[in-house]
């Protein structure tokens, strides 16, 4: 970890939240498919929503979330939990896919992060910002850079656009210079986004 606030210290705006956030960690986690299945409920939803509909899923499948439990909830039960009719086919889709092993959880961390964005993407309803927050929150990679995500954009812009409204090839030629550690980076930026912050 020092390394990574060594090189991200060396862009001045990444050295000031740095000194005003402290070390910032990924930690990772095991729980592949809760964490995609959660990922799915929460596109394009704020952080509130989204945990207020997972907590009801989470009661749904009994505190269970595993494939085979969501696939024995009927839509209409997803539905009344708050997602709607599309999340619950795509967690249905990804449940599917986990059972049937068209992907299997168990080996992804043996792959390079566009192979896994690859296997992710090929299940209808996970798309490229889904997979990008599994790799960075679930797998714990250094180095992922989500230009899909409005919070990064806007924190971004906010930060380094002096005012105005940063094109998309200009963020990725700013993150460009927190390699290998765009994934800390991001933590930083979404932290700066707190309302208590």
């Amino acid at each position: 970890m020092k390394k990574a606030i060594k090189i991200l210290s060396r862009d001045p705006v990444m050295k000031k939240l740095i000194g005003k956030y402290g070390e910032l960690t990924l930690t990772g986690s095991d729980d592949y498919f809760t964490d995609l299945a959660g990922n799915i409920i929460g596109q394009q939803l704020s952080g509130k929503a989204a945990a207020t509909i997972w907590k009801r899923v989470v009661a749904l499948s009994d505190g269970d979330v595993s494939a085979g439990k969501i696939l024995s909830i009927s839509d209409e039960a997803l539905r009344q939990a708050g997602t709607s009719s599309n999340k619950a086919k795509y967690i249905k889709n990804l449940a599917a896919a986990v059972m049937d092993k068209t992907l299997n959880l168990e080996n992804i961390p043996e792959y390079d992060n566009e192979e896994i964005i690859r296997q992710l993407t090929a299940i209808k309803g996970i798309g490229r910002w889904t997979a990008e927050m599994f790799l960075i929150f679930s797998l714990a990679r250094e180095d992922v850079f989500s230009i899909g995500d409005g919070g990064l954009n806007s924190a971004v812009n906010r930060l380094y656009g002096g005012g105005g409204v940063l094109g998309k090839g200009e963020i990725v030629n700013i993150a460009e210079k927190w390699k290998p550690y765009r994934s800390i980076a991001s933590l930083y930026l979404w932290r700066s986004l707190d309302k208590e912050s």
